[in-house]
């Protein structure tokens, strides 16, 4: 082969007794961006910055359960037996769509305490969790893991025979899924955040489109990985589900545009903060 793309030598880094895993690290520096681009998005809507900081103090712990329980729950022949091994997320194992839903309940509580329009809030968060998810793919390659079948393109991806699945141990390199899902998380990102700032969509259309484009994006992702997965009718388990919450997506996508259309044809857009709850006037 003239070209490919080596597998990583380590997937970890030692300083003096502490042991730093690349996986953790890679989930470490995506939610630091995502908190970064999330506050600048959030200002542009003229909401406080600082509440971001809130916000992802409870969504991010939450998110990081919700995902670790959605991988035990789908893949529980690949949890360790210990009492430590349905929490082990430095060896892998982050089910995205139980990440978002124990993100969204775990800001949930910041959000209502503030009274701030939860819709309005999940539309400037949604690129941030693309460039998150895309920098925690990074982490897939130093773990050598969730890749796809076997090829011989130029930017095929070297695998080591220890990570190799049962039944391609005579293949040496594999789609490298990860950089895939890392660019198109990447463009779906920019393309929603030129929206934001471009288009006049009503809130949550912005997040309908991320569940929507990443789905989509999932459905082929599925089609082409190799890795132990459980399956329905010849597919993989996750292949059905990017499937359901792809038109799940677009038809949420729909109808908040058509729900939030004013007299003049033009979207309407939610307050930025709700009105508080049970007041006498």
């Amino acid at each position: 082969m003239l070209a490919s793309i080596p597998s990583p030598s380590a997937n970890g880094l030692h300083v003096g007794p502490l042991s730093f895993h690349f996986y953790g690290l890679c989930y470490v520096v995506g939610i630091t961006a995502a908190v970064i681009l999330t506050r600048r998005l959030w200002r542009e809507k003229g909401g406080d910055p600082d509440l971001v900081y809130t916000v992802a103090l409870w969504g991010v712990p939450a998110g990081i359960i919700g995902g670790r329980l959605y991988h035990d729950v789908t893949s529980w022949n690949e949890v360790q037996h210990n009492w430590y091994g349905w929490l082990a997320i430095w060896q892998g194992g982050l089910g995205i769509w139980g990440g978002i839903a124990g993100g969204f309940l775990g800001g949930l509580i910041p959000l209502r305490q503030h009274r701030v329009s939860v819709t309005r809030f999940m539309d400037a968060v949604a690129p941030g969790l693309l460039v998150a998810q895309a920098i925690g793919r990074v982490g897939n390659y130093f773990n050598q893991e969730l890749f796809g079948g076997p090829t011989n393109l130029p930017w095929a991806l070297q695998i080591s025979p220890a990570h190799r699945p049962t039944g391609y141990l005579g293949y040496a390199t594999f789609h490298p899924t990860f950089l895939y899902e890392l660019i198109w998380d990447l463009a779906l990102a920019a393309a929603l955040v030129w929206l934001i700032r471009h288009r006049q969509i009503r809130a949550p259309g912005i997040f309908a489109l991320y569940v929507t484009g990443y789905s989509a994006f999932r459905i082929f992702e599925e089609l082409l990985r190799v890795d132990p997965a459980h399956h329905i009718l010849g597919e993989r388990l996750n292949f059905w589900v990017a499937s359901l919450l792809t038109l799940a997506g677009f038809a949420w996508f729909l109808y908040t545009q058509r729900a939030g259309r004013t007299a003049a044809g033009q979207a309407r857009e939610p307050p930025l903060t709700e009105p508080p709850q049970g007041d006498i006037a």
